[in-house]
């Protein structure tokens, strides 16, 4: 009996059974895939002080939660360099001969890649064994860095395609010498470009960014056929999805601490998401994950060579020191070192506090990884940028000695004091700073 009259002769039962096969139209496809991700590692190999984090433990974090996760997408957001002493004085590289046995399918460039200079950011694409992408990272002639704009990666019958953007802020964020002739184009626009030309090659379209949480925002509004948005850059991550018109972002908290769950059902047709729960996995050593043996060997290798540089005791801390303390610190070590009566470091040149109890040279590399020198001259106090000039009362006619970094020096060369007198290292001063006081209150 041919199929078309067993249609027509079949109970109703037979024939719901049978509708494909009647010529009726199937129900749309659907898919899962997890994506895993993590950003803003920066470098550092080893757990904190509470125990979080460690490259050793984010390799078995990965591998663990893709054994639970069937087809899954692994996804690193950029800025896995710079950040402690191995990254510092290595140049970057040793960061991705680890990485290199994370996991990781696609990485997108992060602004610190350019730290060690645009060259050297071309050797991290070139040493990574997974595509480092980046759409609007381009020179004058369209030219990418990269190499690369977008990858497809193709898992439990889907086909991903991942396009990677970095903030519009680079030249904010970055030396002129560092970014050469590169730049970052505007966001949006590189992104519904690539999406447009990829809506045909797949079923789902991720952008893959290091940008801000403003920028994040604008490609879900702006770019209709990217349905998720995975991204670093924000060190404090975010707490819930952010969601827009069925379209998702998420990032996650930096160092490691943490690595991100996104189970996504996905239907093919209309390549829309059509369910998503998304879950922040925290990564310490005394949870689910042991650390991955391979991985704790190589991280081993590279610490045991800049030990004997930072490993030795340089004094002691009463209390732990935040963030804000340590930036305050900072500012009282470069003013001694140079003799101004106003000193200024940047809030985003302070990467970390400082613990309780014995201090090492390596606490201090951690806070101040930037080979970034003290600058200083003499100026008015009218002439003293506002940021620096906050909670001051400063004569606005009488002159001060006014320090700073190379870095910030840069970034107010058009519309700031210039600065003629160099010292030491930034890191170094608070070194021998904290030497002479041999305890911090």
């Amino acid at each position: 009996m041919t199929i078309f009259n067993l249609c027509r002769l079949a109970q109703p039962v037979v024939v719901t059974i049978l509708l494909f096969g009647c010529g009726a139209r199937a129900r749309p496809a659907e898919r899962n895939l997890t994506i895993l991700h993590i950003n803003d590692l920066h470098a550092r190999f080893l757990p904190d002080e509470q125990g979080r984090g460690g490259f050793a433990y984010v390799a078995s974090a990965i591998r663990k939660e893709k054994e639970t996760a069937g087809a899954t997408l692994t996804l690193n957001g950029g800025d896995l360099v710079q950040g402690t002493p191995v990254s510092s004085i290595f140049r970057g590289l040793p960061c991705y001969e680890v990485a290199n046995h994370l996991g990781f399918d696609v990485g997108v460039l992060g602004n610190h890649e350019f730290d060690y200079g645009w060259r050297r950011a071309r050797e991290f694409v070139k040493a990574a064994h997974y595509p480092v992408i980046a759409a609007n990272v381009v020179n004058d002639k369209g030219e990418l860095l990269s190499g690369r704009a977008y990858a497809i990666h193709k898992a439990g019958g889907l086909r991903v395609a991942v396009i990677g953007a970095l903030t519009e802020t680079l030249p904010r964020l970055t030396r002129e010498d560092a970014r050469g002739p590169w730049k970052a184009a505007p966001v949006v626009e590189a992104v519904r470009r690539y999406a447009s030309k990829l809506r045909t090659q797949s079923d789902l379209i991720v952008v893959l960014g290091h940008l801000g949480h403003e920028e994040d925002e604008r490609i879900l509004r702006q770019a209709p056929d990217v349905s998720v948005v995975v991204s670093g850059h924000d060190h404090a991550g975010q707490k819930e999805v952010r969601e827009i018109d069925g379209r998702l972002a998420v990032k996650v908290r930096s160092y490691g601490v943490e690595l991100g769950r996104l189970s996504l059902t996905v239907d093919t047709e209309k390549k829309r998401i059509v369910q998503y729960q998304w879950r922040r996995v925290p990564i310490d050593t005394t949870r689910r994950y042991p650390a991955d043996r391979k991985v704790e060997a190589l991280v081993h290798k590279w610490e045991s060579k800049v030990a004997a540089v930072v490993d030795r005791p340089i004094g002691v801390a009463a209390r732990r020191f935040d963030r804000r303390e340590t930036k305050a610190l900072l500012e009282r070590a470069m003013a001694e070192v140079s003799g101004a009566d106003v000193a200024y470091m940047n809030p985003g040149g302070v990467r970390d506090g400082l613990p309780q109890g014995q201090l090492l040279a390596r606490h201090v590399w951690n806070v101040m990884p930037f080979d970034n020198l003290i600058v200083y001259e003499r100026v008015k106090g009218k002439q003293i940028p506002k940021e620096a000039a906050a909670g001051r009362q400063l004569d606005p006619e009488r002159e001060y000695v006014f320090a700073t970094n190379d870095f910030i020096a840069d970034q107010w060369k058009d519309s700031g004091p210039r600065f003629s007198q160099q010292g030491a290292l930034v890191r170094d001063a608070l070194i021998e700073w904290i030497k002479k006081r041999g305890t911090l209150e």
